[in-house]
């Protein structure tokens, strides 16, 4: 339903998670019995991961023995290779300052920090660490700089690779350099492409259209992200994933092909990973709730891809803590009320409850649009600042 700004203009209403709630169906399902294996195939090679979990490519997340770590418990971590990790090789002293840095200054260091430049050979040595950790290496470049270092990547043996900017389009123009031919590139690589970010309908499926095996969904409601305020755009994400999944269908009656739709940020708890799904998903990336495990590289702070741009900065530098360690977070235990342990055990129980069997059954699920949601019956837990008082 389009509702009118002004004379001249109308908008749809658009729905995050806070905004909508699962309804329950007729049928109820014991836990165990739940398949959320996410998997895909790519020049007749099959890629499973037993948790439909990929860790967002930020440097206070993943490193590459984070990278192994989530690999080894069955889900994927994608590694910045424009980040600290390839412009320094010890980069324990620069996450240790930026750690150190106040509020008020740590933007500004950051931009210093970040101004040494990408050394080629060790996006090779990033990527053959986590090969051999012998899990799947997957890794990620920005559109503007891919053509320029992915021989490196592929010399150390990368099996995805991730095209991630704010907003990446098959479409991109300029009268000032040649741009990026996307369906060309990703014609021509043997390697499987995730490309994000998008939030519409179009981009999606012309993601889709350019040969990438998923697109990431979200533009702007990551924890770390400024890019809503700084550049006044983005999709509240249940309608982002609800889009670019009938962008998916459509691209499937075209092609025969599925194309799979990660939702990309956003997500703090495991009710929030549900409900991406049963909005269209196939998969989700997350950064902030894996910045907060132990193992996790920011030394309890995470920040966005463009925190340190140096002229437009559209992320902040924020505090995660340091909730547990990475297999609670992911699989618990958990020994917190608040959903933001055992992420996946709330998936999993979400899925039983509504009595769904895997992932494809819960994109079909009923929602409901549900503005009490976070506040019915919940006023003893808000003003004590406890369970979803937090």
């Amino acid at each position: 339903m389009e509702i009118e700004i002004g004379r001249g203009k109308t908008a749809r209403r658009a729905y995050g998670f806070d905004d909508v709630a699962i309804v329950p169906s007729r049928r109820t399902r014991d836990p165990r019995d739940v398949d959320i294996t996410w998997s895909f195939q790519f020049h007749g090679k099959d890629y499973d991961f037993p948790l439909p979990v990929l860790a967002s490519a930020m440097d206070g997340v993943v490193d590459p023995a984070l990278a192994v770590a989530m690999g080894k418990l069955g889900a994927l971590a994608v590694l910045n290779l424009e980040g600290i990790q390839t412009r320094y090789e010890d980069p324990g002293p620069q996450l240790d300052a930026i750690a150190s840095f106040s509020k008020e200054e740590a933007t500004r260091k950051m931009q210093e920090i970040y101004k040494e430049p990408v050394k080629p050979e060790l996006i090779t040595e990033r990527v053959k660490e986590v090969k051999a950790g012998g899990v799947v290496a997957a890794a990620s470049f920005t559109p503007q700089n891919v053509e320029k270092y992915v021989e490196y990547a592929i010399a150390g043996g990368i099996d995805i690779l991730v095209i991630q900017g704010t907003v990446v389009s098959a479409e991109h123009k300029s009268s000032y350099e040649e741009p990026l031919d996307l369906n060309a590139f990703v014609r021509d690589l043997d390697v499987p492409c995730l490309i994000g970010g998008c939030c519409s309908y179009q981009g999606a499926l012309h993601l889709m259209r350019a040969g990438a095996i998923g697109v990431l969904v979200g533009v702007g409601p990551g924890h770390a992200c400024t890019t809503r305020r700084v550049l006044g755009i983005g999709v509240p994400q249940c309608t982002a994933i609800a889009d670019a999944s009938a962008a998916r269908m459509r691209h499937l009656d075209e092609t025969g092909v599925y194309a799979h739709v990660i939702a990309d940020g956003g997500m703090r708890t495991g009710g929030d990973l549900a409900k991406a799904i049963a909005c269209g998903a196939d998969a989700v990336m997350i950064g902030s709730p894996l910045a907060s495990a132990k193992e996790a590289p920011g030394r309890g702070y995470h920040w966005g891809m463009a925190t340190f741009h140096p002229e437009l900065p559209r992320g902040t530098r924020v505090y995660a803590g340091e909730k547990g360690t990475l297999e609670e977070i992911l699989v618990g235990p958990a020994r917190e009320n608040d959903g933001m342990l055992n992420l996946i055990g709330g998936l999993r129980t979400s899925m039983a409850t509504c009595g769904y069997e895997n992932l494809k059954a819960f994109q079909k699920a009923e929602v409901m649009v549900a503005p009490s949601l976070q506040t019915e019956g919940k006023a003893l837990q808000q003003s004590q600042g406890v369970g979803m008082g937090r």
